[in-house]
């Protein structure tokens, strides 16, 4: 009887020990939440503006469908991290060189979100469909609007002359609708798919009409691309000012003849092909026949041109 009274208050102290050591390594290893620390998400939603406005026409927010459109690009662009990056460090690059063709052509500045919307600052973007360039011109238009297009030459990836194109388009759809915003659309669509849609659904506001999906998310897209390049900062990108990719700092040279082979050319202007490409992708060939004696200007990287960072 002594040993099993032994035996039970050795087992019932044993049990004691193990509970107060669970509790005490528990104490000491999980600390205790703090209720007045806020709680870290990983990911939240991305707060929208109370108004917004394209080239000065009023976004109607007020309309849950329209919110909720604008919402779903601002999601797909905010959090396509690596893309929108890319972006931001490009714009001063690209923008440099349309903005002033845009008020030239006294189109909106705006619009210079469209274009990036259209080839993701790639000048040399080709689409499915054969739309080519950083306005993505398809061949018929890009020739109605004065564009060269040949083997050798084609200027849909010239961005100077593609975007004066764009302009020229852009005009002639505002003067048909009255509208900025519906402008934009048409140069998704197209201003006989626009005019249809108009006459079938008796609606000339582009908020008001119902497109297939890429008409539909289109213009959103601008605007999402508008609201993050413009307040970075605000949708969760920080670049600093030493990260933006360094504009081209570039000469122009002037050809009226054929050039046998771009490389050798390239080589006595003092540069290489790959540059010499790289600034004039509207060069087509690795020559240019040139039969009609036809005046072409070239851009030629300046003193530095590649060991410019800032």
């Amino acid at each position: 009887m002594k040993q099993l009274a032994g035996r039970i208050f050795l087992s019932i102290f044993l049990v004691i020990i193990l509970f107060t050591g669970i509790h005490f390594f528990g104490a000491s290893t999980v600390p205790e939440s703090n209720p007045t620390e806020p709680e870290v998400f990983l990911y939240e939603a991305v707060e929208l503006p109370e108004s917004l406005f394209f080239a000065g026409e009023k976004v109607p927010l007020e309309y849950f469908d329209v919110k909720e459109s604008l919402d779903r690009e601002m999601l797909v662009n905010s959090y396509f991290h690596s893309q929108t990056l890319r972006y931001i460090k490009l714009a001063p690059r690209f923008f440099s060189i349309i903005e002033p063709i845009l008020k030239e052509d006294s189109i909106p500045e705006d619009f210079k979100y469209l274009a990036l919307a259209e080839s993701g600052f790639d000048p040399r973007a080709v689409s499915p469909a054969g739309a080519v360039g950083f306005w993505q011109f398809m061949k018929g238009t890009a020739r109605d609007y004065g564009l060269e297009v040949s083997g050798e030459v084609d200027e849909r990836y010239h961005i100077e002359k593609s975007t004066h194109a764009a302009c020229a388009y852009m005009h002639e759809s505002y003067k048909k609708y009255g509208s900025w915003t519906m402008v934009a659309a048409t140069y998704n669509a197209g201003r006989n798919h626009l005019g249809r849609q108009i006459e079938r659904q008796k609606e000339t506001n582009y908020y008001d009409l119902l497109f297939g999906e890429e008409t539909s998310r289109y213009v959103f897209r601008i605007l999402a691309l508008k609201l993050i390049m413009e307040n970075p900062e605000e949708y969760g990108f920080k670049v600093s000012e030493e990260e933006l990719y360094p504009l081209w700092n570039t000469k122009t040279t002037t050809i009226k003849s054929k050039v046998e082979s771009f490389a050798d050319f390239a080589k006595s202007h003092g540069t290489n092909y790959k540059i010499l490409k790289m600034l004039n992708p509207w060069l087509r060939e690795a020559y240019l026949t040139n039969a009609s004696g036809k005046t072409y200007e070239i851009k030629l990287p300046a003193e530095g041109f590649r060991t410019n960072t800032k």
